[in-house]
């Protein structure tokens, strides 16, 4: 339905994924299989929902799509969280990646909404 790479919300979330990759090889080898293999499990879950629904055949196909993507981004950014109160990473070195977090949930809505209500728009 659209060209994937076009939208700004989908590259803004492959940039978000890399950078929780390189997060995750900070973390504690015993957190490995724990908050490390979540947080890049979430974090590949959003640009791929992303894609899959500007893959699909509809507007309302794609709406779903990006509300499954919103939820792995809240679920990240719960265990960004977690991450800074477990003290296995400084909150400076999250904040960055939660500001990306929060503006990426924000142009999801904002795309959702823009699907209801006109054509989608390469902005998003």
């Amino acid at each position: 339905m659209h060209k994937v790479e076009d939208l700004k919300i989908w590259n803004k979330a492959m940039n978000l994924t890399k950078q929780i990759y390189l997060l995750a090889t900070k973390l504690p080898l015993e957190e490995r299989f724990g908050l490390a293999s979540q947080i890049k499990r979430c974090a590949v879950s959003i640009p791929s929902n992303i894609a899959e629904g500007a893959g699909r055949n509809s507007k309302k196909e794609f709406k779903h799509f990006l509300g499954i993507a919103n939820g792995s981004s809240y679920e990240l950014h719960t265990q960004l969280t977690l991450l800074i109160d477990l003290n296995l990473i400084s909150e400076n070195k999250i904040k960055p990646i939660k500001e990306l977090c929060v503006e990426i949930q924000k142009m999801n809505y904002s795309l959702q909404k823009s699907l209801v209500n006109k054509e989608l728009n390469t902005q998003y």
